[in-house]
């Protein structure tokens, strides 16, 4: 660790949530401070070392003021789908807000964490709302920024690979849309934070696909968690427009949002795929097969998590 970083306060959005949270944990290893804004403030461990302060998009002084004498934002904040009132032009807007509150305080390096292949001409708001995320942040005046596309993230108490396994655990058919033979290259959580840390400790502006070793098809992926886990559960080709139909049938179920046909349409079309360089370490295939015994014992709720009271 060099001397100029020892001691350095950075911030992290959701420091307690997931990506923000390996984020975090990697950089007080390498001694820094580190304040997160958080949405859930109730939430905060008792004894952490992590200060934590509001994140209000309501109030752009009162983030300026929490970002005060931080080096570097770490900005993992996003919402995958949306919900209520909150809606991804919504979500848009407040990244604006933040990043300006960020130059207004002096952060001197900006870190984000959008998607692989986001466009503006996406018919997706997801992918289309992280390029205007994108787009923000290179006009916000920030002195230097690093963005960071992660396609799909596992390991830790990720979602997605969790839910499938819990799914292929109880049902005696699991249906995958069309041939299932659209690629996705995953990336685990802690390889990302180690790649985004070390995005902080540059000073060029840069994007970067955030991507693992392993490109595999959805259709692997599943065979690949069905035997980890011991699943008898068939695997049944149908029609691509049925997954969301079938989708909303488990959400009632699950009391969740399991997946939107927007989500699928995307898989399918490709967007959680890259050719770009490795940068993961931390193969998918190896990690479902070591982790086999421990995935889909519980359901992940996605509603619980971010929506609903703790």
């Amino acid at each position: 660790m060099s001397e100029a970083t020892a001691g350095q306060l950075d911030v992290v959005t959701g420091a307690f949530s997931y990506s923000g949270a390996a984020i975090a944990r990697d950089l007080l290893a390498l001694g820094h401070q580190v304040r997160t804004l958080t949405g859930h403030p109730g939430r905060a461990p008792a004894g952490t070392p992590i200060d934590c302060r509001p994140l209000d998009f309501s109030d752009e002084r009162e983030l300026s003021m929490s970002m005060a004498g931080a080096h570097t934002l770490y900005n993992t904040y996003w919402v995958r789908f949306a919900h209520g009132s909150l809606s991804h032009a919504q979500a848009v807007a407040n990244s604006r807000v933040l990043f300006s509150a960020a130059v207004s305080a002096g952060v001197q390096r900006i870190v984000h964490v959008s998607i692989t292949n986001p466009s503006p001409d996406s018919p997706d708001p997801y992918f289309r709302g992280k390029a205007a995320v994108e787009q923000a942040l290179a006009g916000c005046g920030v002195p230097s920024s690093a963005v960071a596309r992660p396609a799909i993230l596992f390991g830790g108490d990720g979602v997605l690979l969790n839910n499938i396994a819990w799914l292929l655990r109880r049902l005696p058919v699991f249906a995958i849309g069309g041939r299932g033979d659209y690629r996705l290259r995953p990336i685990h959580v802690d390889d990302l934070a180690a790649l985004c840390v070390a995005l902080g400790a540059r000073t060029d502006t840069t994007v970067v696909d955030a991507v693992g070793p392993e490109s595999v098809t959805f259709r692997q992926l599943v065979e690949t968690i069905r035997a980890a886990v011991g699943s008898r559960s068939l695997l049944v080709p149908v029609p691509g427009g049925a997954i969301p139909l079938l989708a909303d049938l488990l959400n009632v179920m699950v009391r969740d949002t399991l997946l939107t046909a927007d989500e699928y349409a995307s898989m399918a079309a490709g967007r959680a795929d890259s050719a770009g360089p490795t940068t993961g370490e931390i193969a998918l295939t190896d990690w479902i097969a070591a982790h086999g015994d421990q995935l889909g014992r519980r359901y992940a709720n996605e509603l619980d998590r971010h929506f609903r009271a703790a």
